[in-house]
Order: structure tokens, then C-alpha cells, then sequence
């Protein structure tokens, strides 16, 4: 079962999200398949993910291609072409049973010396390939691994508790469309010990690539039958000294999508 808010109301929904994200229109759908519904006090929101993969888009920010010729010992350049080029960087980030959801925990690989949080817009594709939603995504990365060289981008971005989504999915309807996803305000808290240890806002009004041409671009020469999920790009990256240490609380809010908190254990 799936919980939604809508008009304040929460609701169960008797079927699953890979149905959702394959009917013509998911809206409807989920519309025609709720009843209404009080979540328990205390209770856990799980990320918002069924059957879909988790993929992600790179340097789609100048905040991020700046940041990752900083930290970069070899091969900087790339990240000056890849802004600029027709093609973007796509890189698969997570399976689904990787993702924590909303309240969840993050971690910070044991060989590195140099994690951060990533707020970004995360879109939800239908099986056409078609941007039906979107949800709040943290892409945990290592700078440090990425930074010794981009070929191990796989391990800086892939690894146990490098991925939160959540706390929901907002399917786009009149007053949620393709337009507003252009112009998200993102801000990213993280506190430490109770106190504020790093507060940053972006907007996605400043992405290089439109998040329609993204999607595009995955779905080219790849078939995702249940949909799947695609995180934009970042446009905060904490510089040092910050470095994500056990017990810090990251929270990201984006306009229209709620906020997303995790704690790093």
C-alpha cells in the first residue's frame, strides 16, 4: 500500500507504484484507487520506490562543474566539456532497496575523507518515458574518491546509505507542471551537534539542461518498464572544510515537494 497527500487528506492506495507510473494517466488513477486515511502517530515514511531504477545526471549546475574541476587531480577539463556539450552525464546511482526514505539514514564511505550531500530534484518517468512526478533526492557522493579520478565515479556515488528520496511523490497536475520543475527553490540544511553547519539555496531556473531534455536522454537506448527515477543535478555543493561526519542532519527543501531529512550514522 501507498500513502499520498492530497488537499491535506491523507490516503492508502490499494495497488502499488509500478501500476501507478504505467497507467495512462497516474493521477486519475491514483485518484480512482484511494480511500481515506490518518497516518499512525510515530510512523516511518519509506522512500517513495517500487520496482524503478535510480539513475542521475552530473555537472547540469555551473555551482557543480566549478566544484568538480576544484577537486579534481586528474582530468578537470572533462567537466568544462561535459557542461557545455549536447550529450549530458547520465550514471546509474541506486537500486530500489537501496534508497532510505524520509528520517532515514545516510552514510559516508570508510575510505574517504571528503562526503557531502547533494540536493537534487528527482523526476519520475513513466514507462514512456514521460515526467509524471518528481520527489526530493539526496546524492551522497564522496569528493575525494571522484576528485583522485573521474573513473571512479561509480564508487563515489554508489555505495550503502548513498541515496535518501522521499518524503513523496508530487504528481504533476494544473497547478504542478513541467514549467514549475524549472524553477524549484532548493535549500539544503545540515546541522551538527545542534548547531547550523552548512545552509546553501539554488534554484533549478539555473540548470544548464531542461529536465524534459534529461529524461530524453536516458531513455534514448534504454527501456525502464516500471518507469524510473533520475535525479537532476545539484546546484549546492558544500566546499571544505565541511565533510559529512556521523550525527550531522541533512535537511533539503524544495518548493512544492516538502522536505527531505536524514541523519548520517
Amino acid at each position: 500500500m501507498w500513502t499520498v497527500n492530497m488537499d491535506g487528506t491523507e490516503r492508502v492506495l490499494d495497488t502499488n507504484l509500478d501500476d501507478i507510473l504505467c497507467s495512462e494517466d497516474p493521477l486519475d488513477f491514483v485518484l480512482a484507487t484511494t480511500t481515506s486515511f490518518r497516518l499512525p502517530p510515530g510512523s516511518t515514511l519509506v522512500a517513495p520506490i517500487d520496482k524503478q531504477e535510480i539513475w542521475a545526471s552530473g555537472v547540469t549546475y555551473e555551482r557543480s562543474r566549478d566544484a568538480r574541476m576544484e577537486e579534481s587531480k586528474q582530468g578537470g577539463d572533462f567537466y568544462d566539456l561535459v557542461y557545455d556539450a549536447d550529450r549530458p552525464e547520465l550514471f546509474f546511482k541506486a537500486s530500489p532497496w537501496r534508497a532510505t526514505g524520509h528520517l532515514g539514514s545516510i552514510r559516508v564511505r570508510r575510505d574517504s575523507t571528503w562526503d557531502v550531500p547533494e540536493p537534487e530534484l528527482t523526476l519520475v518517468a513513466n514507462n514512456s518515458g514521460h515526467i509524471i512526478g518528481a520527489t526530493i533526492g539526496n546524492d551522497v557522493s564522496s569528493r575525494s574518491i571522484e576528485g583522485e579520478n573521474p573513473l571512479y565515479l561509480p564508487q563515489a556515488k554508489s555505495y550503502n546509505g548513498s541515496c535518501a528520496l522521499g518524503p513523496y511523490i508530487r504528481l504533476l497536475d494544473t497547478n504542478f507542471n513541467l514549467p514549475d520543475l524549472r524553477a524549484i527553490e532548493i535549500h539544503l540544511q545540515i546541522q551538527r551537534n545542534g548547531q547550523l553547519a552548512f545552509d546553501g539555496k539554488a534554484s533549478t531556473a539555473t540548470m544548464k539542461r531542461h529536465v524534459d531534455d534529461l529524461v530524453s536522454w536516458l531513455f534514448r537506448e534504454l527501456d525502464f518498464p516500471y518507469g524510473a527515477f533520475l535525479m537532476s543535478g545539484t546546484g549546492i555543493v558544500p566546499d571544505l572544510p565541511y565533510t559529512m561526519v556521523s550525527g550531522d542532519v541533512v535537511s533539503i527543501s524544495m518548493s512544492g515537494l516538502g522536505t527531505l531529512t536524514n541523519t548520517v550514522r
